[in-house]
């Protein structure tokens, strides 16, 4: 059997196809049955489409992979704690447990603002398991902001062309 860590490095691998798009570094995948059945990376600025999350994308590709919307029997891997929009499909959905790497201190909808994931009021709840490889899907978003912030500065040093 397959552990965690195991699937969690396919969702980093992931994350990295989107830091090569010079997307933010996010990564997920689905294994049923230990089978991977959907693997995806944020698209957000490829796209144009505020949707096109990883954990949304993998959702819409296991969906389409079982042929149902209920993706009973699954569990996700992503290496961010998902969002407000991602919690809710991955209760929508059906997904029984959710790991995943890093908390979101600016948007995490897991464990950090809400508990949406585990909220009784819901007619679904997940088993939750969090920080599976954190430090390493942290320090890829680290990384990444970092140097977005480095080019950032370099651009506002070049002179201005019309001057």
């Amino acid at each position: 059997m397959k552990d965690d860590e195991y699937y969690m490095r396919l969702a980093i691998q992931e994350a990295e196809k989107a830091a090569a798009l010079a997307e933010v570094p996010i990564g997920a995948v689905i294994v049923h049955n230990e089978v991977v059945i959907a693997a995806a990376h944020n698209l957000r600025e490829t796209t144009q489409n505020a949707v096109t999350h990883a954990e949304l994308s993998a959702i819409q590709i296991a969906c389409e992979s079982i042929g149902s919307w209920r993706l009973e029997d699954t569990t996700l891997y992503v290496t961010l704690e998902p969002c407000p929009m991602c919690a809710g499909a991955i209760l929508q959905s059906r997904i029984p447990r959710v790991v995943y790497g890093a908390r979101d201190p600016k948007g995490g909808c897991v464990h950090t603002f809400y508990h949406l994931l585990n909220d009784p009021r819901f007619n679904h709840e997940c088993i939750v398991a969090e920080g599976v490889l954190g430090e390493e899907c942290g320090q890829l978003l680290t990384t990444f902001f970092r140097s977005l912030r480095e080019k950032e500065k370099q651009q506002k040093k070049k002179p201005n062309a019309s001057s």
